[in-house]
């Protein structure tokens, strides 16, 4: 058996793992790189093999970086099964299209042909096959799979798969939940594999509590609305932070924690994301489930606007105090935030608040890193805002989260490839796995193959 790493191999982004048993082959995850111009060469250059003899895809959750180059992949010619959760299924209906429609305007503004497009994206959505959590199924002639929730986002999935031919069995984590956070259930661990793929995003770090983390963000928006009269910028994924953070502020504004709050959701995507959310509520946390949606109703305190239309997220703008804006993309370098990040960073009244993974490249790494000045739709933009990061809500889990998950094994895995995390930090993971696991563990490089 050959195991290729196409992406998330000493980076955190491109998600994608071509495992061949000499009998087939097949993909885990197909993730778009994100992050800079070198992101978008890599693209391209992906899937640089024959997709047809591809016999099926299996899919950890919807976010891009894990399912972003599905459309690129049927178009160049795999027509077999993709298989994932519903609710992942239902989350790529609208992300997908989303995708498609940001390479479609960047592709325009550069005079250059679209990574894909809209038509091809929505195609693709034909070879999802939905599957439930813990469900045994056959993808393929002497192959078995489940997908057990992975506590990372609505949907999102760790998966086991047994190869016949190869008498393996193979485990991968896809980006795992750090336990005990709000919405999503904690992990389901995982008894035993031959070889574990397993994510590093935040191998190197603990979080801090969700306690301390609500305090902070509870400061955080206190000072800027009460105080200093400014906006409150929140940059978040579209899909799970988003929800996860509407949800907190509406339980913290309902014990008097908060001050009246006006929340703007200004995400399309996350709007469409949220109702998804609701669609499924059952695969929620259950002490949190029943009350979600009544939450997300809540009329009065706090006020929850979902912006539509261009119009109504540029009329933004002219809000200069008590608002509190959530929008997306996650990194900062597209989408509607950009626009408030351009409005609200060089106003020392207003703050900025980080809560999800920034890649090397993204505007919002720069941001995390302090810069003075950031480029804007090509403007230079000082940066007075106060910036906050609130790695507590990181929809990731870190060093503590990833060793408890991996002690759920009853024995070590004869291989174990640490992945989706930047080099040094997927370096540090091996090192605490080693340390404190015994286990014995590799970090592949992009586009490695390793014998099993």
């Amino acid at each position: 058996m050959r195991i290729r790493f196409l992406g998330a191999a000493g980076e955190v982004t491109g998600s994608c793992f071509l495992i061949d048993t000499g009998g087939l082959s097949f993909l885990v995850d197909c993730g778009m790189f994100q992050g800079g111009r070198e992101a978008s060469i890599k693209n391209r250059a992906a899937l640089d093999f024959d997709v047809s003899k591809l016999a099926f895809v299996l899919l950890t959750h919807a976010h891009i970086d894990h399912s972003g180059l599905i459309p690129r992949l049927v178009h160049k010619g795999f027509d077999g099964p993709i298989f994932c959760t519903s609710a992942t299924a239902d989350l790529l209906e609208v992300m997908l299209a989303d995708s498609a429609n940001i390479q479609e305007k960047d592709a325009e503004r550069e005079d250059r042909k679209p990574l894909y497009t809209l038509t091809q994206a929505l195609r693709s959505l034909r070879q999802l096959r939905a599957v439930s959590y813990d469900e045994m199924f056959s993808p393929a002639a002497g192959v078995r799979a489940c997908l057990r929730d992975a506590g990372h986002i609505l949907g999102s999935a760790a998966i086991e798969v047994w190869l016949d031919d190869a008498g393996k069995k193979l485990a991968l984590s896809g980006d795992l939940g750090q336990p005990g956070r709000p919405l999503v259930r904690d992990p389901t661990p995982i008894e035993e594999a031959d070889v574990l793929m397993v994510e590093s995003t935040y191998g190197n770090r603990l979080h801090k509590t969700l306690n301390a983390t609500v305090d902070e963000l509870c400061q955080a928006i206190t000072v800027t609305l009460a105080d200093r009269r400014g906006n409150v910028v929140i940059q978040a994924f579209a899909v799970g932070r988003t929800q996860e953070v509407l949800y907190l502020l509406i339980r913290l504004a309902q014990a008097g924690r908060l001050p009246q709050l006006d929340i703007y959701v200004d995400s399309p995507l996350a709007t469409k994301a949220t109702a998804v959310t609701l669609k499924h509520w059952r695969l929620l946390d259950p002490d949190v489930a029943p009350t979600f949606a009544s939450a997300m109703q809540a009329h009065g305190k706090p006020s929850i606007r979902f912006t539509e239309s261009p119009e109504e997220s540029a009329a933004l703008s002219r809000v200069r105090d008590g608002a509190v804006i959530i929008a997306g993309s996650g990194m900062c370098d597209g989408g509607r935030v950009q626009y408030h990040l351009r409005d609200n960073l060089p106003r020392s009244e207003s703050s900025v608040v980080i809560i999800g993974f920034q890649a090397q490249g993204t505007l919002g790494r720069r941001l995390v890193d302090g810069a003075a000045q950031v480029r804007i739709f090509g403007d230079e933009v000082d940066v007075r805002a106060t910036v906050h990061t609130i790695g507590g809500l990181s929809a990731h889990a870190d060093r503590s989260g990833l060793l408890s998950w991996l002690r759920g094994f009853r024995r070590a895995p004869g291989r174990t490839y640490v992945v989706h995390g930047e080099y040094e930090t997927a370096r540090t993971f091996c090192a605490v796995i080693e340390r404190e696991l015994g286990w014995h563990a590799e970090t592949p490089a992009g586009g490695q193959v390793v014998e099993i």
